[in-house]
């Protein structure tokens, strides 16, 4: 990729990231827990990776999991985690790779818009994967008494 294009890459992936944190401040639904239902703050994210591919994509990513966990929510996870291990995983599957996951959705760009669409909803389902662990490996203590924790993860989730 010559110079010019790169800063191209660059700059687009960094406007991107802005409109999807944007986007994700504009909250449909917002659960108890944490996490909420946005509107269309993935779109930008997946997007740069259908475009300029999965490494971009991957950057951009990654890059967007750490702005979200930077400006939070209103869910203090600090508060929540019984050891630094606990806070690491949690760091790790709800947000770097969560988000980290988006930039896949590329992988399958050069298919045409069949393989654009099933590159997204590949990322989208790791994403719901990442989630699902991280609800039963760390959030499961707040399921309901007599529910399981898979089933409150999925339900969560």
């Amino acid at each position: 990729m010559e110079k010019k294009s790169k800063i191209t890459v660059i700059a687009e992936s960094g406007v991107m990231i802005a409109l999807a944190t944007v986007l994700s401040m504009v909250k449909i639904i917002a659960l108890p827990m944490g996490g909420s239902v946005t509107l269309l703050s993935m779109l930008p994210i997946v997007l740069i990776s259908i475009k300029y591919g999965v490494k971009s994509g991957l950057f951009s990513s990654v890059l967007y999991g750490f702005v979200q966990m930077l400006i939070g929510s209103d869910f203090n996870v600090a508060s929540l985690a019984d050891t630094a291990g606990t806070l690491v995983v949690c760091i790790l599957l709800d947000y770097i790779f969560a988000f980290g996951v988006l930039g896949l959705a590329g992988i399958f760009r050069k298919k045409g818009i069949a393989g654009q669409e099933l590159g997204v909803l590949f990322a989208v389902a790791l994403r719901f994967v990442c989630h699902f662990l991280s609800g039963v490996t760390i959030w499961g203590a707040y399921a309901p008494e007599g529910m399981s924790v898979p089933l409150y993860s999925l339900t969560y989730n």
